[in-house]
């Protein structure tokens, strides 16, 4: 059994040769129904798994308060409503009067996107993000530190001079010195760095490593725009207790909005659980995308490959007149042409996949998203090349074991 095997894929191999052209071509057509797959499914994962990572970030148990809810959008002819910015006072008046248990409440705002950071003689460039923040925005965003510590009480309400900075801070300016105790410039105030945060990584093109987080008072007095907008993110220590934080911090900031029992509330409230799942739903929306353009392209190549077998087993009936002369059974020739049609389409699969995981690499690279092995779209590509291998195969595999042997031998 195994040399009669053995002896079908040097014969498949054999014929692969002779038509090379017309098999590379075929391949090449089988390749790219695969790639299509295997490069849309890559980068719809790449880009599930970074949004979901950075949502995660929020930390579990938490909701934040903030100017707009993420699906905020213009429905039909009607425009968008434009929510009023949350002010320090509104913030600051919410940390004073919320009192749910089991709480920890984080303010921070968004001083610039554009800050250029001194030390020594180096500096950045005008890109580095800065923000004010209180004691409890480290542990609420889920953030960890490499080395150091975080922000406490007493530097928020000090108005001490320290910073926690981004890892690519670190890198650019403190990567051949001890970064803690070290003194930046941040328009010309000077802060002395007490940590550095792990590695985040980058989200459409925004580096999450490159900022610098401060005191939140220490931060309105370097950036002074009257119209700056205020977060709020509130983590519950025990998570049966999180709609109930919810239901009350919704009802407090509406008071402090001034909204009446029948207006609708001009702010947005977001937990990191809602979130990973509308991520999801889009997601998978753009995965049935992909499933459709891979089908059509590999409906494709499946005919290409019928087609190109076809052709082989009328170029052969001579050959095979002389098999089944010399005693070859139909099961033998039928599964010959099998075994060919199979090798073709696991070449185009293997070249597909590696093409696919190529462009899909490319694609996040380019995207700044987090790229992570394919393994379901790989697997699913050996399947389907299997698939197509059966169905393209198994007429050509038929019609040359019913060939008859004598009719065969007269072919020319």
């Amino acid at each position: 059994m195994f040399s009669l095997v053995r002896e079908n894929i040097r014969i498949a191999f054999d014929s692969i040769k002779s038509q090379l052209l017309r098999t590379i071509l075929t391949i090449l057509i089988i390749a790219i129904g695969i790639t299509a797959l295997v490069c849309i499914l890559s980068a719809v994962s790449a880009l599930q798994n970074t949004i979901s990572s950075d949502f995660s970030s929020m930390g579990a148990n938490t909701f934040n308060i903030q100017r707009y809810e993420f699906n905020t959008q213009r429905r039909g002819d009607e425009a968008q409503k434009i929510n009023p910015v949350i002010s320090y006072r509104q913030v600051k008046t919410f940390k004073e009067d919320y009192n749910f248990p089991f709480t920890k409440t984080a303010i921070s705002f968004l001083g610039t996107r554009t800050a250029e950071v001194k030390f020594d003689n180096k500096k950045t460039d005008p890109e580095v993000q800065v923000f004010g923040i209180n004691e409890h925005f480290i542990q609420n965003s889920g953030l960890e530190l490499e080395v150091g510590r975080s922000l406490n009480y007493f530097d928020v309400e000090n108005n001490n001079s320290v910073c926690v900075i981004g890892s690519d801070l670190k890198k650019a300016l403190l990567d051949d010195v001890n970064p803690l105790n070290k003194m930046i410039s941040i328009r010309g105030a000077k802060f002395k760095v007490i940590g550095v945060l792990k590695e985040k990584g980058s989200t459409f093109g925004n580096n999450q490593d490159l900022r610098v987080l401060m005191p939140i008072q220490k931060a309105r007095t370097i950036f002074t725009n009257p119209n700056i907008n205020y977060n709020l993110s509130i983590k519950t220590e025990k998570k049966d207790m999180l709609e109930g934080a919810q239901d009350e911090a919704i009802i407090l900031f509406r008071n402090i909005r001034g909204l009446n029992p029948v207006e609708e509330n001009n702010f947005g409230l977001e937990r990191s659980d809602d979130l990973i799942n509308r991520v999801g739903s889009m997601t998978s929306v753009l995965n049935t995308i992909a499933w459709i353009v891979g089908i059509i392209t590999i409906f494709g190549s499946t005919i290409a490959l019928l087609n190109m077998m076809l052709v082989s087993v009328s170029e052969r009936t001579r050959e095979i007149g002389v098999r089944k002369a010399l005693g070859a059974k139909r099961g033998t020739i039928a599964f010959q042409f099998l075994i060919e049609t199979l090798i073709i389409s696991q070449l185009g699969g293997l070249f597909g996949i590696l093409l696919g995981i190529l462009a899909g690499w490319g694609i996040s690279s380019g995207l700044g998203f987090k790229f992570t092995t394919p393994w379901f779209a790989m697997m699913s590509a050996v399947g389907i090349t299997f698939i197509v291998a059966i169905v393209s195969g198994l007429m050509p595999a038929v019609k040359a074991s019913k060939l008859d042997p004598v009719e065969s031998l007269r072919y020319e």
